[in-house]
């Protein structure tokens, strides 16, 4: 029963920085339940053999990088954004095994929205991993017909064009430096922290709307500063952390992020507030 204690943890390496433990706790604190939730370096060789030791009080687990794929690969179950991006960052612990669920995208759909990117013709992401996936199906989600991905290394991203079809949408991938430059309705950035494109972020921020980071620590970016001086809008991850927190908080207490918990509107205020301060 939900009253009961339960157990829930933020999994991943490096995990000393997270802010899911402040952002869950607001969230049982508001719903009255007696949950406790903490954070763990786990590493993704010692993954399996971690959770696979939790006992019955454990509820469920939130998973950091590097963990992602290997959790997707140990899921008796995977919801649709989940089995689209072959990523997991939550895992529901169940008598049957854990269900894996990806509120990466909702939760970076939801902050799209926030920002003011509604209905766009264009998305670009930049970036070819993990993340990046989940920025493509993100910007699907928000209604894209159009997403251009930029990378490094273009080959890296041959997993993510090939969700085209599956997404109904057009991606187009090309290296971070390859010209033309299309004019775009956004732009979502799912780079290391830190990472200086150099003349490049420049020429990206002269085309191409809001910038919405997936990184919040460290800001403002070298990215962010390129879009500063070129008059744009600028935004870090803080608020795709927060609405992908409150899918979480959604699947540890029903078992379905589509589904609002009670009090939803005073649960993501308290989320909020915990996330905003130090």
């Amino acid at each position: 029963m939900l009253t009961a204690p339960r157990r829930l943890a933020v999994w991943g390496d490096p995990i000393a920085h997270s802010r899911s433990p402040r952002l869950h706790a607001a969230a049982y604190g508001v719903l009255e339940l007696d949950w406790e939730y903490g954070r763990r370096q786990v590493d993704e060789a010692g993954f399996e053999s971690a959770w696979r030791s939790l006992d019955a009080d454990w509820r469920g687990l939130s998973l950091t990088m590097p963990l992602k794929h290997a959790a997707a690969r140990d899921a008796i179950s995977l919801d649709d954004d989940a089995r689209l991006t072959g990523a997991v960052n939550t895992f529901l612990l169940t008598g049957d095994g854990p269900r894996g669920f990806n509120t990466d995208v909702g939760g970076l759909a939801r902050a799209l929205d926030e920002f003011g990117v509604r209905e766009p013709d264009a998305i670009r992401v930049l970036g070819a991993g993990a993340t990046a996936t989940s920025a493509v199906v993100a910007a699907a989600r928000a209604g894209a017909r159009t997403v251009e991905v930029r990378a490094r290394r273009p080959e890296a991203a041959a997993p993510i064009a090939a969700l085209g079809d599956a997404l109904g949408v057009t991606i187009r991938v090309a290296a971070l430096d390859h010209p033309p430059l299309a004019p775009v309705d956004a732009t979502i950035a799912a780079l290391p922290g830190g990472t200086d494109l150099g003349r490049v972020a420049d020429d990206l921020a002269s085309v191409s709307g809001p910038l919405v980071e997936v990184v919040y620590g460290g800001w403002p970016t070298p990215l962010a500063r390129a879009w500063e001086r070129a008059g744009g809008e600028a935004h870090d991850g803080l608020a795709m952390l927060l609405h992908q927190a409150l899918l979480q908080v959604r699947v540890f207490v029903g078992g379905d992020p589509g589904v609002a918990v009670e009090r939803e509107a005073e649960v993501l205020a308290a989320m909020r507030t915990a996330l905003m301060g130090d």
